[in-house]
Formats: C-alpha cells, sequence, structure tokens
C-alpha cells in the first residue's frame, strides 16, 4: 500500500472521520478549516443506521452516547399548547428511528468528539482555505487564502454545499448542482424556562409555516421556525445581513401564536443564530483527477431529510476504504467510491414535492388531519410497531466492508 500525502479542506464533522480512517491506514492528513478555531457549534443533529454502526466501529459510540440530548420524542401542539399527538423516540435497539434518533447530539459536541480523535495524529491548520488548485498526473499544488502552497497527492473537498472546490471540478456544461426546495429554515438558542421539557414540540401555522421547538440543556433550548415559499427574491435572503435576517423572521411569524412572541424575542439578543435555505445537491461528478467530493459538497441530502450527518459519516468511511485498497490509482479508488455509495445517496435524495407540502402544511385544516392521522397512529401503537420491525438499512444499502481500516474494530 502506497501512504499518500492528503489534504482535506473543511474541519466540520465529515473531514475529520475521513482523516479518522486515512492516518488509521497509515497515510499522513492535513485538514484546513476557515474558521479561526473549532466551529464547535451549530443546531441538534441525529445519527441514524448505518452512521451509528460506523461510530462503534470507531470505537466512538460511548463517548457520543455520553453527550446526547436527551429528548423523550416530538409532539405536535396547537395554538395553546396543547398536545395533539406524541411520538417518542425508539429506544428499542432496533429498527429505524423516529424524527427523534437514539442518538441524538449538539452539533458542536460531535465535532468536538471528532477532533479530539484525531488532533494527536492529524495536523490541523485553522483560519485559512483552499484558493485555488492545480494538479496533474502526479500530484495536486494548492494555493491557501494566506498565500502560502502546498503539494498534496490527493484533494478533498469536504467545504459544505457552497463547496468552492466543487465549481472548480464541475465540468464546463453541468446543470446547476443546487436543486431547490422551496423551503428556508432558521433557528437559534434561547434561554430554557422552568415550563420547557425534554420533549420537541412541533407547532404548525397555517400559511405553510412552522415552529420547532427543542431542550439541549438546563440552561438553553433551540427555536427554529420554518417556511416554505418558493419565490425567487427569497433566495438571496440567507445572504442579507444579520439585522435583515432577524426582521424578516421575525415579520413573517409575528401573532402566529403559542410560545412565537417568546422565540422572537429570544431571536433578538442571541449569539446563536443560523439561517439557510433548504437544497439538495445533485451532481455526476464527484471527482476529478486527484481531487475528490465528500458529504455536502458531493450529495448535501437536506435538512428535511434527517441523513445529513449520517450520509457524511458513511461516505467518509467508503472514501477511505477505496482510497486504501487503491492507493496508486486513485482514479479507480474514485469511481468506485462514486459506484459503491451513489445508490445510498440516491435512496436517501428521495424527495418529492408532496412531502414538503405535508411537513408544511397551507391551510388550517390540512395541519387538522396532520394532528388526527398522527393521533390516530400513536392510538394504533403504529409508530413503535413500524419502529420495531422494518428492517433499519433504509433501502437495503449495506454498509461496506473494509477489513484494513478496521483492524481494532469490536464485533458488530
Amino acid at each position: 500500500m502506497k501512504q499518500l500525502n492528503i489534504l482535506i479542506c473543511g474541519g466540520g464533522c465529515a473531514g475529520p472521520s475521513l482523516a479518522f480512517w486515512l492516518v488509521r491506514a497509515g497515510h499522513h492528513v492535513t485538514i484546513v478549516e476557515r474558521f479561526p478555531v473549532l466551529r464547535a457549534t451549530g443546531a441538534q443533529i441525529d445519527i441514524r443506521d448505518q452512521g451509528i454502526v460506523l461510530l462503534k466501529r470507531m470505537g466512538l459510540l460511548e463517548t457520543v452516547r455520553s453527550k446526547r440530548v436527551h429528548e423523550a420524542g416530538f409532539s405536535f401542539v396547537d395554538a395553546q399548547g396543547r398536545s395533539k399527538a406524541t411520538i417518542m423516540a425508539n429506544t428499542s435497539g432496533k429498527g429505524p428511528q423516529t424524527m427523534t434518533s437514539e442518538y441524538e447530539i449538539m452539533r458542536g459536541d460531535l465535532v468536538r468528539i471528532l477532533y479530539d480523535a484525531t488532533r494527536e495524529s492529524v495536523e490541523y491548520i485553522f483560519g485559512k482555505t483552499v484558493e485555488h488548485f492545480e494538479q496533474d498526473e502526479h500530484s495536486v499544488t494548492v494555493r491557501f487564502s494566506d498565500g502560502m502552497t502546498g503539494t498534496y497527492d490527493m484533494l478533498v473537498g469536504a467545504d459544505g454545499q457552497g463547496s468552492r472546490i466543487r465549481a472548480a471540478i464541475q465540468p464546463t456544461d453541468a446543470p446547476d448542482p443546487v436543486r431547490h426546495l422551496g423551503a428556508y429554515l432558521a433557528y437559534w438558542y434561547i434561554p430554557r424556562i422552568s415550563t420547557d421539557e425534554q420533549i420537541c414540540k412541533l407547532y404548525h401555522v397555517p400559511g405553510s409555516r412552522m415552529i420547532m421547538s427543542r431542550t439541549h440543556s438546563p440552561t438553553e433550548g433551540q427555536a427554529q421556525f420554518l417556511l416554505r415559499d418558493d419565490s425567487e427574491e427569497l433566495r438571496s435572503m440567507p445572504r442579507a445581513s444579520l439585522d435583515t435576517q432577524k426582521q424578516f423572521w421575525s415579520s413573517r411569524f409575528h401573532g402566529a401564536g403559542w410560545q412565537t412572541e417568546r422565540f422572537i424575542q429570544g431571536l433578538q439578543t442571541t449569539e446563536n443564530f443560523y439561517c439557510a435555505e433548504a437544497v439538495q445537491i445533485h451532481t455526476d461528478t464527484w471527482s476529478k483527477g486527484r481531487v475528490v467530493l465528500l458529504a455536502d459538497a458531493a450529495h448535501c441530502p437536506s435538512p428535511m431529510t434527517a441523513m445529513g450527518t449520517t450520509s457524511g459519516l458513511v461516505g467518509a468511511y467508503v472514501l477511505a476504504g477505496e482510497i486504501n485498497q487503491n492507493s496508486d490509482d486513485l482514479p479507480q479508488a474514485f469511481a468506485n467510491y462514486d459506484r459503491k455509495l451513489r445508490p445510498f445517496i440516491n435512496d436517501i435524495q428521495t424527495f418529492k414535492p408532496w412531502m414538503l407540502r405535508l411537513l408544511l402544511p397551507e391551510t388550517g385544516f390540512a395541519i387538522g388531519l396532520i394532528h388526527f392521522f398522527a393521533w390516530l397512529l400513536v392510538f394504533l401503537r403504529m409508530p413503535e410497531f413500524v419502529a420495531l420491525f422494518i428492517p433499519e438499512n433504509k433501502g437495503g444499502w449495506q454498509l461496506p466492508e473494509y477489513p484494513p481500516l478496521e483492524k481494532t474494530k469490536q464485533e458488530i
């Protein structure tokens, strides 16, 4: 096996996950992250299905378990805060998760766990990113944002859904990889109050709006506003000034009922605010020469699927396995990576327009129907039945085995 000198652009979750497997196999890995420090922030995320298996193979599952957000389930509520239906998390260890995963964790905690697992074996460089690169059949030469240069055997673009590395390797006639779903979301932290519970609460508002509240610590919770609107003029809103974004969300949800005014008040003072358009990334080109894309840069599934973190962990493992098996033929490694992973990605990216209309209904009547059917499912104990007996793997896709990467793994 040829030992490679590998540069990963992006220090979130997927980049360090890839580095974990690569250094275990004996490769040298450098991660550059544009933020000046470890960006251990973000909202609550969940790890599902194959992602749980991989964390166990990495020896990190118990560490993740110790940092879990103890969310018991989720509840649909009305304007008075009355629960219409509550679906509990599946903690059976069998079958798929409900909307609340058995492994809910704050993004920042997962980032820290992956960083701690790799910081002694991976070179981390904060405060700069890849500005430009050139490659030939032997190497990739990179120019960084600080003017420095470096030469590597390969470059990995783990730089998110707005990836500049993806833009650089796409064919000139390739279609736009961004698929707009016609939805927007914003989240921020709010002070916890005595009536907050360890239950995720969903409040639908006429006009294709939804509010979600979650509690992740003794002192803080999260508010999330979601909106369905496919007008093109809104697409620039996530790039507007912070004040403009906050004003937009305040005005669109003002007077919506339940605890909306509390959440809007918290929005004005929060230091943890994030706003984005919900999109998917679809591209036929995951690699070119010695450059390859990973996770959201290649195949963002959108927050609506709840599979973003899991798909990043899976992609990192498959890519590492193929690099290790074909270190002297990287184009072949990348072709195998594409061939093995893409069926899984195609499956989790299945998201039809009617699904969004169901998630964010337009009318009060439609909201009432959702509440009724949710109550009926709970009454008939169907969520528990489905969770216990439906096979866990989505679409029957099986996680590949790469024994050289797993020389210290325990039996699954």
